[in-house]
């Protein structure tokens, strides 16, 4: 099979190419998926699993690539709640060869069913994004009708959704980015947004939640925004500075096959639409991962035509 393989952690980006590979095994609970459209996080080529399993040993050439929609082909032994020609989408483990390749080998439980209704390449961009702002949102940011909650990248893969899921529970959004985000995010839903280029962060005033995808400066400076008995959730780094009377947290996401279901419901409903950036070939793969490439929303490989 053919994928998209990373050998070398000093050269980044740069180090991405397209190769053949064996196909993969099916180890016990697993299933293999066709891929059809594949999803990845910029930022992966920095995580320590990217290059090592989880006892530490070298794993390179690995396959980056963590959410994916496709087509079950085959079942390991003991694989049960899955059928071979089943509709599938979900994650990939951090740790295993991910999604940017023809075929994957994936445990069943971090699938969901996919409908027939809804596209590979729409799926393909819900389950990190997904999972992370409702996580991020309700499990660690216990976000409640009526409260305000701060969300940087708002017009990005993670911030995107969370920006419709908190529209939807009844908050107050305020949404932050570039200013060519603006109208992405107020299209979106936010009530205010605000120019982290141009605008001062700290007049916003208090919130209860500050969800950020960004990290450094940024989380630093969020600290402060943080209201008596509120949150702040990263996905980015864990905060060197605590809210003075609330709560920070750093998490990362987990796969929840329930919640997977209940996403792509609020997709083929309407009330959830994920922002694609664009769809690219697995050819171009390395060339969508380069800095300065991405826009609004999140970048889809298509790997298998339909």
């Amino acid at each position: 099979m053919q994928a998209i393989v990373v050998r070398d952690r000093a050269a980044g980006a740069a180090g991405l190419s397209l190769t053949d590979l064996p196909y993969p095994h099916a180890a016990e609970n697993d299933v293999i998926v066709r891929v059809h459209a594949a999803g990845f996080t910029p930022g992966e080529l920095d995580w320590p699993a990217t290059w090592t399993d989880r006892a530490g040993r070298d794993r390179t050439p690995s396959v980056p690539g963590h959410e994916l929609s496709g087509v079950v082909v085959e079942l390991g032994y003991g694989t049960t709640g899955l059928t071979v020609g089943q509709r599938v989408f979900g994650l990939s483990d951090w740790a295993r060869d991910g999604s940017l390749a023809e075929y994957v080998a994936v445990e069943a439980r971090n699938l969901a069913p996919l409908p027939a209704d809804l596209d590979h390449t729409v799926a393909a961009a819900l389950p990190i994004s997904g999972l992370t702002a409702w996580q991020g949102l309700f499990d660690h940011g216990r976000l409640g009708t009526g409260q305000t909650v701060l969300i940087h990248g708002a017009a990005g893969g993670v911030g995107s959704i969370a920006v419709q899921l908190a529209r939807e529970a009844g908050a107050r959004v305020i949404g932050t980015g570039r200013a060519t985000a603006k109208e992405t995010a107020l299209g979106l839903g936010v009530h205010e947004f605000l120019d982290l280029q141009n605008d001062r962060l700290e007049d916003l005033g208090e919130v209860d939640l500050v969800f950020d995808v960004l990290g450094g400066e940024i989380l630093d400076r969020s600290t402060a925004l943080v209201r008596a008995g509120g949150t702040l959730v990263t996905i980015a780094e864990p905060p060197r500075i605590q809210p003075g009377n609330g709560r920070a947290v750093f998490f990362v996401v987990e796969p929840d096959r329930g919640r997977l279901v209940d996403l792509a419901r609020r997709t083929r409903d309407g009330r959830l639409q994920p922002i694609i950036g664009g769809v690219r070939a697995l050819t171009e793969a390395p060339a969508a991962f380069a800095p300065g490439r991405r826009g609004p929303g999140k970048t889809i490989i298509r790997v298998t035509q339909d």
